[in-house]
């Protein structure tokens, strides 16, 4: 089995991802500021705590475990939580450290973590697409430093494939909003509500646009990645979501409630189709996610939902 090395393994997504490369037989390197919960670690995880915007830091553990595979994630991940100036150079200095460090390490497969949010979807001045679902040929429109440090990450992911493509092989991922597994016991989210809550009250995922996805199937969704970088195009992009929406009602009934003007456009998305196309990585790697809300919300949740849509 190979050695991964994973950024900002202590995080929602990273915890799963962390996991879910350890109990397939590999070794797993966490890197972030702070520790994964439990002592002590999993079996199989060495974790490393460092700052990631140390350069020299960077280049040191990297030099040290020489992976086979870097996955990285770390980042500030949720939009104006710190000021626009910092998320910006934060997020930004990370993603080129890490591609750079990896790079010069000889690391046969780089991939970041990038955000769907990159389409500027949310923009309080209107924001409406080309069409939906929403996949990679979307034009980009970021309107906060968050989105626009996700799309430079990106970015970085192709310049370092331009001089490095012909011996490293790179990609980026946008995934949905990260659910981990705690919440579908009725832990909250990333937005401080549970899941019960969320599905109860379509206002509280409209601005996702009701996208979401299992952590675990992200986790699942890196390991066929790296499995399958060496055969496909370089430097590519994938949405990473659920097959289906986080929402009661079809989208096509609830989207142009909260976004103004999309009438037309979402009279496509019927059923349980979701905003946000994961038809890329279903043709190109074979992947499909295999959890839902439909299929993970526990009984008291499903009990705290039912509670919240009576009143």
């Amino acid at each position: 089995m190979s050695t991964v090395l994973i950024t900002g393994g202590s995080g929602r997504l990273g915890r799963s991802v962390v996991a879910g490369f350890a109990a397939s037989g590999h070794t797993v390197v966490s890197v972030d500021r702070g520790a994964l919960p439990g002592d002590p670690a999993p079996a199989g995880v060495v974790q490393e705590s460092i700052d990631l915007l140390d350069a020299a830091a960077v280049q040191e553990v990297m030099a040290r475990h020489t992976p086979d595979a870097v996955i990285h994630l770390a980042a500030i991940a949720v939009p104006f939580s710190a000021p626009e100036d910092v998320i910006l150079r934060t997020n930004t200095m990370l993603a080129y450290n890490v591609f750079a460090a990896a790079t010069e390490n000889g690391v046969g497969r780089i991939v970041t973590a990038s955000s769907p949010t990159v389409l500027g979807y949310g923009n309080p001045s209107g924001w409406l697409p080309e069409s939906f679902p929403l996949d990679e040929n979307t034009e980009p429109k970021p309107w906060n430093a968050y989105a626009l440090s996700k799309l430079v990450a990106e970015q970085v992911m192709r310049m370092f494939a331009t001089a490095h493509g012909h011996t490293t092989r790179y990609a980026a991922f946008r995934p949905c909003y990260v659910i981990s597994p705690e919440e579908w016991e009725g832990a909250p989210t990333q937005q401080g509500h549970t899941l019960a809550e969320r599905l109860a009250d379509p206002a509280l995922s409209a601005p996702a646009l009701f996208n979401y996805v299992d952590a675990r199937d992200v986790a699942d969704f890196l390991a066929v990645l790296l499995e399958k970088m060496d055969s496909i195009e370089n430097a590519q992009t994938f949405f990473v979501g659920a097959a289906d929406a986080l929402a009661k009602e079809p989208l096509d009934k609830l989207m142009p409630q909260f976004l103004p003007g999309s009438e037309a456009l979402a009279a496509g998305l019927t059923g349980t189709s979701p905003a946000f196309s994961i038809a890329k990585a279903q043709k190109v790697l074979g992947w499909t996610p295999q959890r839902s809300w439909r299929t993970e919300l526990t009984d008291t949740n499903r009990a705290d939902l039912a509670s919240a849509a009576s009143h």
